[in-house]
């Protein structure tokens, strides 16, 4: 029968670490910190309040651990910040699909709420310029009408162009994730 009280449980360091993300990229994220020697700590995941701010809604903090005495901590590290720099690559070309559509899409509204100030300007002069009015609301109805059509011709060129950027930065966080897992085992 063995003692309780001779099995003493051995002493490890902990270096803690806290990560803001999406809820959707909670798995993503935990699979690629386990192949640098992160693991879940108690503290799972802390979700931001509801009533806090609204723009922190989707977003979570995991919080994860490593041993600090772990072998290659050097090289590891060096693999994970390769990895952070990958995903906030991706992260902006995810961000870039909306942002080039969006601005075409303002600039054309823009024109076109110009357009119909000249027209409300001119049937609103002494004596009205009806023509002027009917001349400058035509572009300005266009402009106004033309910007969803533009955003969505936009957004597909830029999908169609970004998507196998994105896809070879996952390419290379897999192999910067096995590179990590080959260096624990």
């Amino acid at each position: 029968m063995e003692d309780t009280r001779t099995k003493k449980k051995e002493y490890v360091g902990y270096e803690y670490k806290d990560v803001i993300t999406d809820k959707s990229r909670v798995s993503f994220l935990l699979d690629g910190y386990e192949n640098f020697g992160w693991e879940l700590d108690g503290n799972i995941i802390e979700a931001f309040g509801e009533n806090r701010n609204p723009v922190k809604q989707n977003k979570v903090v995991l919080r994860i651990k490593r041993n600090r005495k772990i072998i290659n901590k050097m090289e590891l590290t060096r693999l994970q910040r390769n990895f952070e720099s990958c995903v906030r690559e991706i992260d902006t070309l995810e961000k870039s699909k909306n942002s080039a559509a969006t601005i075409y899409a303002l600039i054309i509204a823009v024109v076109g709420t110009a357009f119909m100030a000249g027209a409300t300007f001119a049937v609103t002069a002494q004596p009205p310029q009806v023509i002027l009015c009917i001349l400058l609301a035509i572009p300005g109805f266009i402009g106004w009408i033309l910007p969803y059509f533009v955003y969505k011709k936009v957004l597909g060129k830029q999908i169609e162009k970004v998507t196998p950027l994105i896809e070879e930065k996952y390419d290379e966080i897999y192999e910067i994730c096995k590179k990590g897992n080959r260096i624990l085992s």
